[in-house]
């Protein structure tokens, strides 16, 4: 039987998010993968999502026109970034 389960490591030990289908004692063999943090998974959607909008336009931007649709918004495009993930 496989069994695909996050776990979080502490004090040594494996610590199932979940519980397992396992019987006392049986032993187990492990691989392990780290996860990437939550603002990364929501980093990766974002950019899963602009491929996808890229994929279907015709042609693609240049970066002079993409640099000019930037410069036209007001006020700070940093500032907006880390006001809306919350990073102060």
């Amino acid at each position: 039987m496989i069994q695909e389960v996050e776990a979080v490591y502490e004090h040594g030990v494996l610590r199932p998010l979940r519980p397992l289908s396992l019987s006392e004692h049986q032993q187990v063999r492990l691989t392990i993968f780290d996860t990437p943090a939550r603002a990364s998974e929501r980093d990766m959607a974002v950019v899963e999502r602009a491929r996808l909008e890229v994929s279907t336009l015709a042609t693609s931007p240049t970066i002079e026109e993409v640099r000019a649709a930037l410069a036209s918004i007001p006020g700070s495009l940093s500032h907006d970034v880390i006001a809306e993930r919350g990073d102060f």
